[in-house]
């Protein structure tokens, strides 16, 4: 039956159970732990969606660290909103820009592992509950870095401190050790059907 054909009556006590169900599960929920959270997938809105992870733990006053992998040559304007909060967070887009425009394989991997060694001193700083790694799942298809090196790394997080690594191609690996996976699924891109270009407010 649809809801549509339920009586208000019907629909009350419908609505009433579920409402029962969903304070049980919610009660029954303890634990609290820092999570490993991967967000990858073809479709658009990765990095997006971290951000709203990002500006949610700068609302509660916790202090983030973003390192940008890749695509850190870019000025996005988050950065410039984010510049509000210079005491809670700290922004470093350490990559260059998409490796068809670096057009050199070795200096990219150079700063790729640069990156990481910064994003692993964050992750490892109990005084940040937040780190994101953004487009790090792109230097992992790639080969700029070890998967292992990665989820060792990811092992010496606080407990209670969150990591959100983005990018399309997250490997199997990563998956398996990751708490929080979202595949981001690509159904319709105007740059691709309609041919629009990238647009403020948009894509950056």
């Amino acid at each position: 039956m649809l809801m549509t054909e339920l009586t208000a009556e019907q629909h009350r006590v419908k609505m009433q159970r579920r409402q029962e169900v969903q304070h049980q599960r919610i009660a029954e929920r303890k634990l609290e732990k820092g999570l490993i959270i991967v967000n990858t997938g073809d479709g658009k809105g990765k990095t997006t969606a971290a951000l709203g992870m990002v500006l949610r733990s700068l609302g509660h006053g916790y202090k983030v660290a973003i390192v940008q992998f890749i695509k850190g040559a870019w000025e996005p304007a988050e950065k410039k909103v984010f510049e509000m909060w210079q005491d809670q967070l700290v922004f470093k887009a350490l990559g260059e820009g998409f490796t068809w425009e670096t057009q050199d394989r070795d200096r990219d991997i150079a700063k790729t592992k640069e990156a990481w060694e910064v994003g692993l001193g964050y992750i490892k700083n109990p005084e940040y509950k937040l780190v994101l790694l953004d487009e790090v799942n792109i230097a992992l298809k790639l080969g700029y870095l070890d998967v292992e090196t990665v989820i060792a790394g990811l092992k010496e997080k606080p407990a209670d401190s969150h990591v959100i690594l983005t990018g399309r191609g997250a490997p199997a690996e990563l998956i398996e050790v990751a708490d929080l996976v979202t595949r981001m699924e690509l159904v319709k891109h105007p740059f691709r059907e309609q041919g629009v270009k990238a647009q403020a407010g948009i894509e950056f």
